[in-house]
């Protein structure tokens, strides 16, 4: 069985990382492969990392307070290049209130501070492995 690839990036001007690392770190304990961009990337660029990596899944940290803009440009520049089955899920500082529209605009899932990275794995073995 192919593994499940997944592109871990942070979209805008956050300069910390420490999340997404644990998360990357998370994601290949678990049998994952996984692709970090690092810091600072745009949508467009995310979107042809993911396109160029061929990924199952985009896992975006963000921490900026620009999740409403970023995010979802991020899911319309990965659609605008066919990737309409890519899973997208995100992780960081995002209000509660903010997360019914991130998920109207293509999110799948939103992980706030304090979840356990477990609970990202199973979403996305249940979402792409169903039993």
């Amino acid at each position: 069985m192919r593994r499940i690839r997944v592109l871990v990036a942070k979209p805008g001007l956050d300069g910390h990382d420490r999340g997404a690392k644990v998360i990357a770190r998370a994601f290949r304990d678990a049998g994952f492969e996984v692709i970090y961009t690092g810091l600072r990337q745009t949508p467009d660029q995310i979107a042809e990392a993911a396109l160029q990596e061929d990924v199952d899944v985009v896992a975006l940290s963000i921490l900026s307070g620009a999740h409403n803009t970023l995010l979802p440009r991020t899911v319309e520049a990965l659609r605008a290049r066919g990737l309409h089955d890519v899973l997208v899920v995100a992780g960081g500082i995002i209000p509660a209130r903010d997360i019914p529209g991130l998920k109207a605009a293509g999110i799948a899932e939103v992980f706030t501070p304090g979840t356990p990275t477990q609970a990202a794995i199973d979403f996305i073995n249940q979402r792409l492995r169903p039993a």
